[in-house]
């Protein structure tokens, strides 16, 4: 197998990203990866299609100018508005994104056809989720709603407290007989142990950090780009603005120091 010492890029509205770098780095110790959170410009889940895309295109283009051999589109409002642009701006760079690895994750996951799609805005208007999961289980019954104030407080650290409690419980007011809540959007797995005390114990609370990394290590391997070495791999990180408050508010996401 050809080894292949390239970064893999990653790229983000803001922080909710690191989630998925962190499942990431955990499936593929030895690559290295370039982060891009734009938060100059977050959130993008409550802008146009059209707009989302512009700024993923521009995102994208950062990247590829830092040689990278293959693109993760970690934010799924960016994905859902962008994917197949990018994949055709960019024939010779696998490009990924989150949906249908958490589709995939949700649809593993339930066992009475119910599930609950938490996501942004944008994210549920475009119907992604819902096109997905319906493709593989014509008979699910989807309750898909828009939260996207919770991209607000998980970008202000605020994901353990009264404001979060309250804003959760809004969002799954109505949300009952689901045995599966799918998180839509990279930003909510923060929110993760809030929501297990507020939901049944029985729910399956998931996400596509997981899956997209098993679908990212699947597609290196199939385009021999895997990185063979014995060392581990780095991590670089990018920002459009706001520095500092990316570094502290998203070891939060990451789960360690950035």
């Amino acid at each position: 197998m050809t080894t292949s010492p390239l970064a893999i890029g990653v790229f983000d509205s803001g922080m909710g990203g690191l989630t998925v770098l962190r499942a990431l780095r955990k499936k593929l110790p030895r690559e290295s990866f370039i982060y891009l959170g734009d938060t100059a410009r977050l959130p993008y889940g409550t802008k146009s299609p059209a707009t989302v895309q512009q700024y993923a295109v521009q995102m994208a283009r950062i990247l590829v100018e830092r040689r990278i051999k293959a693109l993760v589109i970690a934010c799924n409002t960016a994905t859902t508005a962008a994917l197949p642009h990018l994949q055709a701006m960019l024939p010779d760079t696998p490009v990924l994104g989150v949906v249908s690895p958490g589709a995939q994750a949700a649809v593993a996951a339930t066992k009475n056809q119910r599930i609950a799609v938490l996501a942004t805005e944008t994210t549920i208007a475009a119907n992604a989720y819902q096109q997905l999961i319906t493709t593989q289980i014509p008979t699910v019954t989807i309750h898909a709603r828009a939260c996207s104030l919770l991209v607000a407080l998980a970008e202000e650290g605020m994901v353990d407290n009264a404001i979060a409690r309250a804003a959760l419980e809004h969002y799954l007011a109505g949300i009952q007989d689901e045995d599966t809540v799918l998180l839509g959007c990279t930003h909510f797995p923060v929110f993760r142990p809030m929501l297990r005390s507020l939901l049944p114990a029985g729910v399956n609370v998931v996400d596509s950090a997981d899956s997209t990394a098993v679908v990212l290590q699947a597609l290196l391997a199939r385009e021999n780009l895997l990185e063979t070495g014995k060392s581990l791999g780095a991590a670089h990180y990018l920002v459009t603005d706001s520095v500092s408050r990316f570094q502290k508010v998203g070891e939060i996401f990451l789960g360690e120091a950035l």
